[in-house]
Parts: C-alpha cells; sequence; structure tokens
C-alpha cells in the first residue's frame, strides 16, 4: 500500500514567545492581581480621611466599597480588553494574514 503524505495546513506554526512577551503577559496578569486589594485600600484610606474630617465614622467603610466596586470594574475591563487582543491575534495567525507586531 502507497504511503500519501497528508496535505499540509495552511496555518503558519507559531512561533515561540519570546521572553519581552512573555513578561508582557505576566505584567498584565499581575496587575489584575494587585488592583482590586489595592483600589480598596486606598478607597479605605480616602474614606477615613474623610470621616476624620467630617466626622462620620461610617466613610471608611463607604470609602472600601466604593474602592472595591471601581477596582472590580477596573479589573473586568482589563480583561476584557485583554481577551479581546488574544481573540484578534488568534485570528490574525490562523488566516496566515500579518504578525501580532502588525497593527493593522
Amino acid at each position: 500500500m502507497a504511503f500519501n503524505r497528508p496535505i499540509p495546513s495552511a496555518k503558519p506554526r507559531s512561533k515561540a514567545a519570546s521572553g519581552v512577551s512573555v513578561l508582557v503577559e505576566a505584567e498584565k496578569m499581575m496587575q489584575i492581581a494587585l488592583l482590586l486589594p489595592s483600589a480598596a485600600f486606598i478607597g479605605w484610606l480616602l474614606g477615613a480621611w474623610a470621616g476624620n474630617h467630617l466626622h462620620q465614622p461610617w466613610m471608611a467603610l463607604a470609602g472600601i466599597v466604593f474602592g472595591g466596586i471601581s477596582g472590580l470594574v477596573y479589573v473586568v475591563r482589563l480583561a476584557i480588553s485583554a481577551s479581546a487582543t488574544s481573540a484578534r491575534t488568534d485570528r490574525r495567525n490562523e488566516s496566515g494574514k500579518g504578525s501580532p507586531d502588525d497593527p493593522s
């Protein structure tokens, strides 16, 4: 029986990730991990400061809640933009047009 070679796929093989791109992805993940607690902490500090100056003790709790919500909103926006960028890069690599560094 004759051996038939398989038809090669049109997709180019993905290049190994360079060290810089790996560091950029790691920085994005660290930013997501540190952003929410730091936003809540800054909200608590601002709320405690405002509570001391306005003699309203509940403002520290309101600062924590506001900081947590604002941090969560920013984390979700950052995750959505990262997934959109990843999907756009995957789509470019699958079509064989352009490279991940190509802005078009």
